[in-house]
């Protein structure tokens, strides 16, 4: 008999951990497990990809609208529901990803005594007080009980495993860490019909949220440093920012002030940003801190060469040959630097990204990443 499995996730409006969850319905092995998918709100353009054979459940679809608002009474309620969720659909395993669905998974699985494994994405002493602005040392405990009593913790990187144990007080190496994967094939088959080459420029393409830890406003600033001492007879630099966010127009804004020579284009949301990443010349990662960016393995898988910040589990992107052109993060002179000797030298540039589409490969293949997965998921 198959294993029900419910796999938890705020919405599917398309970010990395968004992307992981789809992955891993994708390719959970049906003879196995019959996975269910847990949302708050049923919202993204990623929606439209979940496989057919996955029951789809979410909050937002009992949600009683206009209530008396008081600290705690929606968890409440979501608890209640996921809890009622569990009874019905007899659900034998969870699977939650990110702090926020673990606060909603654990006491509801608990009292049930069904299983769970919880992912860990981020460093959580970076990205907790970041993302929750109220009550952060009370979330801080109740995830803590929560990852103690969850049946494992994965965490996607080393320093987030890491990071974890110390903010929770966790046992030493009790958080297991597996990588995210990148499907290879599929990215191809999306990136098949990429844009031409630019050839009046270098293109170079960032995709990420705009908020201040993905360090866009570092990016834009160094870009505007490159004007002074670029490269002599290169064509000048159309860096191309694909996605949105509280910080766009204050983004936009530094664009017009301090970059004359390059060209900046803000392009908003794309469903599909293989398509860009396929055709640009290098992908740029500015990021002040993650746990493991999947914008840049999918660049790898992709064959486009990568200029990254060394922020968190992307330092860990490398195994015997180099794979990334590294930079540091929150500053923007060493991010100019890694530019200029990308332009400077294309051919190091493809060596390195030969290396990386051999990492990938070898390291982040979705199947075998799955199985390890589904062993946790069935023991």
């Amino acid at each position: 008999m198959r294993k029900r499995v419910l796999l938890m996730i705020s919405s599917m409006r398309g970010g990395g951990s968004e992307r992981q969850t789809l992955l891993l319905l994708r390719h959970l092995d049906r003879a196995r497990f019959e996975p269910h998918l847990y949302v708050i709100e049923r919202a993204g353009d990623l929606m439209s990809e979940i496989p057919g054979d996955v029951s789809v459940h979410a909050f937002a679809d009992v949600q009683q609208p206009n209530q008396l608002y008081f600290p705690g009474r929606i968890l409440r309620q979501q608890i209640a529901h996921l809890r009622e969720l569990l009874i019905e659909e007899k659900i034998a395993v969870v699977y939650d990803r990110t702090f926020a669905m673990s606060l909603i998974a654990a006491p509801a699985c608990q009292r049930l005594g069904i299983p769970r494994v919880s992912t860990i994405v981020s460093p959580p002493e970076r990205a907790l007080p970041l993302v929750e602005k109220r009550f952060v040392r009370w979330k801080r405990w109740r995830l803590a009980t929560a990852y103690r009593q969850a049946r494992t913790v994965v965490a996607v990187s080393k320093i987030a495993a890491r990071s974890a144990e110390t903010f929770y007080k966790l046992f030493p190496d009790s958080v297991i860490v597996i990588p995210n994967p990148v499907d290879r094939d599929d990215l191809l088959l999306k990136s098949g019909t990429s844009m031409p080459r630019d050839p009046d420029h270098i293109t170079m393409v960032c995709v990420g949220r705009m908020t201040s830890e993905k360090g866009h406003a570092d990016l834009i600033r160094a870009v505007a440093m490159t004007e002074s001492d670029w490269p002599a007879g290169a064509p000048p630099l159309k860096l191309v920012m694909v996605g949105d966010g509280p910080l766009r127009s204050q983004l936009q804004q530094l664009a017009s002030e301090q970059v004359k020579r390059h060209v900046i284009e803000f392009v908003g949301v794309e469903p599909n940003p293989a398509v860009r990443i396929a055709s640009a010349d290098v992908l740029v990662l500015p990021s002040l801190f993650e746990g493991m960016p999947n914008v840049v393995l999918e660049a790898m898988a992709l064959g486009t060469a990568v200029i990254a910040t060394r922020a968190g589990g992307t330092i860990e992107l490398v195994d015997q040959e180099p794979t990334v052109l590294w930079a540091d993060p929150g500053k923007p002179l060493s991010l100019a630097s890694a530019i200029r000797e990308f332009v400077s030298d294309r051919d190091a540039a493809i060596l390195r990204a030969e290396a990386a589409l051999r990492y990938v490969r070898d390291f982040h293949d979705v199947n075998q990443t799955t199985r390890r997965i589904e062993a946790w998921l069935s023991s």
